[in-house]
């Protein structure tokens, strides 16, 4: 593995303190397990520790289905939003994961329930068992991507009849099912032929969303939508974040901080255009940023908001104040990677860590993507950390290291968890579970995960549980990876 490391005078090499996040959003579920990218800001940062170093244990469970968004609550229930591989519909599991509600199950994984991989498990065991399933009117590609798990642990999404959902699970008799409990209709402010791409909540409950042709707005408690047009030919193309202060949202051109006042529209407080290239490129879902901005800090945990460029040769990480919009830093990252980024960056404190994309092989991309140039590359990889101090951006370590997951930081362990592309984007290529150091950017220990295509992660989100698993979604399913 290629491994560069610059150290900057005065920049923080130490594993921790790492630093603040802003403080938990009372409207979401626990912290580190409640979004995507574990909370409102998208830090991609856990409180909880994870499988570690050692031994580990390693299990499949399939869904005949991708599972990007994994998310667990409160009662330590692993909510999963995946999309089926025939039809495209999107579906809620309420998964199980210490088997204690098994017994319960209305009705398994029905005509999806494979059981555990033949090659998806060490020592026979799977990554937890689906007890309800519920499926959702289908939307765009991206609209079965991006949910969270709000205060009563219920799944927050926008299905494809442009209504905000609230689906609960419920142990009726001992019989576990899924259920849209509250609904609200944003037909009338997203047109037919748009879709919510994204959405957060803010501080003060509402539910802040942006839709693919650049519609930003909320819903209040009361259930009215308020919204403000981004301008024309700008495509919000991942999700958003909040902060205690306002909405981030990375369109196709540019970053953008929005606020709004009580009762009044949203208001674009500045724009920050970046440098988006001459085109699409490979291992990228869209013309522009992959980034879902990422607020962080070193004071409050949200002074800061941070997105990757994709410029055409070298991909630059960008820092912005929020009270102003000002650019703090500008950096080239993924040196021994590839130019480009198709994931939230993560941040705490004054550290921002990037994983690379390039050359990704998905297996489809959103009707909206066009054309990359060129059409394919080998799977560069790349991984890169930036302190953040009052001098600048300092690159502390760059390395080539191929990430086919959206990474996460464990606070509680100091380590980075992901999975690995054991290949640059061959039909044979294999996967494996992996713990990073954060300070080095060295490879501490890896295990290898099950099979090969069908369990291709296509750079989605794993989850570290209040158990210490990391269960992470692929294309056909769940894979869990627990100490050993």
């Amino acid at each position: 593995m290629a491994l560069s490391v610059v150290l900057g005078s005065g920049s923080a090499a130490a594993a921790g303190p790492w630093g603040p996040l802003a403080p938990p959003n009372p409207y979401l579920g626990p912290n580190g397990t409640s979004t995507m990218h574990g909370d409102a800001g998208s830090s991609d940062v856990t409180p909880l520790a994870g499988p570690g170093t050692g031994a580990v244990t390693v299990g499949a469970t399939s869904l005949v289905s991708a599972c990007p968004t994994l998310l667990q609550g409160s009662d330590s229930f692993v909510v999963a939003l995946c999309t089926t591989m025939i039809g495209r519909n999107p579906t809620v599991h309420l998964i199980d994961t210490d088997g204690s509600g098994s017994s319960g199950s209305a009705s398994g994984l029905g005509s999806s329930d494979l059981g555990s991989l033949a090659a998806g498990s060490t020592g026979g065991n799977s990554a937890g068992a689906s007890l309800a399933e519920l499926e959702l009117p289908k939307g765009s590609l991206l609209g079965g991507v991006y949910a969270y798990l709000d205060n009563d642990n219920r799944l927050v999404a926008v299905d494809g009849e442009r209504r905000l959902v609230r689906v609960g699970h419920h142990n009726n008799g001992g019989r576990w099912s899924l259920s849209v409990d509250e609904s609200v209709d944003l037909s009338g402010v997203i047109a037919a032929d748009d879709s919510v791409t994204g959405l957060a909540p803010d501080w003060a409950g509402n539910v802040w969303f942006a839709t693919g042709a650049g519609r930003v707005g909320y819903v209040d408690a009361a259930g009215v939508a308020r919204t403000v047009d981004l301008p024309a030919g700008e495509r919000v193309e991942n999700s958003i974040s909040t902060s205690p202060t306002g909405t981030s949202v990375a369109t196709t051109h540019a970053l953008y901080e929005l606020s709004a006042a009580p009762g009044q529209a949203p208001q674009v407080q500045w724009r920050a255009a970046y440098d988006r290239g001459s085109a699409r490129k490979p291992g990228q879902l869209s013309w522009g940023t992959g980034s879902t901005p990422t607020y962080f800090g070193p004071v409050t945990g949200h002074e800061y908001v941070t997105i990757v460029d994709s410029a055409d040769t070298t991909v630059s990480l960008l820092v912005y104040r929020v009270s102003d919009g000002q650019q703090v830093c500008h950096t080239p990252v993924l040196a021994n990677g590839g130019p480009g980024s198709e994931n939230s960056p993560i941040a705490i404190g004054s550290t921002v860590i990037v994983a690379g994309t390039y050359g990704y092989p998905y297996p489809a991309v959103p009707e909206s993507a066009g054309p990359s140039v060129p059409a394919s590359a080998p799977f560069a990889g790349g991984m890169t950390r930036v302190e953040v101090g009052s001098g600048g951006c300092t690159v502390l370590w760059d390395t080539d290291v191929k990430s086919s997951a959206v990474p996460h930081l464990s606070t509680a362990d100091d380590t980075i968890y992901t999975v690995l592309r054991k290949g640059t984007g061959g039909a044979v290529d294999g996967f494996a579970y992996a713990a990073i150091n954060p300070v080095t950017g060295a490879v501490m220990a890896t295990a290898d995960m099950p099979g090969s295509t069908l369990n291709d992660t296509i750079q989605m989100s794993g989850l570290i549980t209040s158990e210490g698993d990391l269960i992470q979604g692929t294309l056909n399913g769940i894979v869990r990876v627990s100490r050993g």
